[in-house]
């Protein structure tokens, strides 16, 4: 009997842990029934909610659609929010706002590279770690910047690469605290950026 309760026990701790973790794509209704339109300035590309040990998350990606035809959707500004659900409000977490630079060949759209973004708890410590990538495409059709933002305890560990046919041109930087990630999530992010360099046919490196 003992251990009948035992084996009970630890399912049910496992079922209840388990719980504590988990992230789906939101529907269009339930995007409209959560008011998420009013979190950000932009129409909603996408929008996720995440589950963790702190709480439930709404994450919103917007893009302004600036350009809207039959063949495509050009976006000049991109915005990515992240909220918590606070006494009827939205509490914001963090956001990233990105939008078009001025270059030669001049770019003409920024966009969520969905494919390649995540809600998971890479590491295991019962927290999400979203991870969000988003682009940009000049004139010639080509990409040229390419931008991997995770998002650990609040903070942003981000990686900018700027694609180019010349060396000189070309560019793919961390930021100085990338390595104070846990080894888990950096391994994560260097097997994510080996897929896109496949995938995209892309270089992400410098020089």
């Amino acid at each position: 009997m003992k251990k009948y309760i035992l084996i009970l026990l630890s399912f049910y701790s496992t079922f209840v842990f388990s719980q504590k973790v988990e992230s789906y794509k939101l529907t269009k209704q339930e995007i409209s029934e959560r008011e998420l339109e009013n979190v950000t300035d932009f129409p909603i590309y996408r929008a996720f909610e995440y589950q963790d040990k702190g709480g439930v998350y709404e994450l919103v990606l917007g893009e302004n659609q600036k350009t809207i035809s039959k063949k495509d959707t050009l976006n000049t500004k991109l915005q990515a929010i992240c909220v918590v659900n606070d006494h009827g409000g939205f509490l914001e977490k963090w956001r990233i706002n990105d939008l078009l630079e001025n270059t030669i060949p001049k770019e003409t759209n920024i966009w969520f590279w969905t494919k390649y973004c995540s809600t998971k708890d890479i590491d295991g410590d019962g927290y999400i770690e979203p991870i969000i990538v988003y682009g940009t495409r000049n004139e010639d059709g080509y990409v040229r910047r390419v931008k991997i933002i995770t998002v650990y305890k609040n903070k942003k560990y981000v990686i900018r690469a700027v694609e180019c046919d010349l060396d000189d041109c070309r560019s793919f930087e961390k930021d100085q605290n990338w390595n104070t990630l846990p080894q888990k999530i950096k391994t994560y992010i260097n097997q994510l950026i080996e897929k896109m360099r496949k995938e995209q046919d892309l270089l992400l490196k410098n020089g």
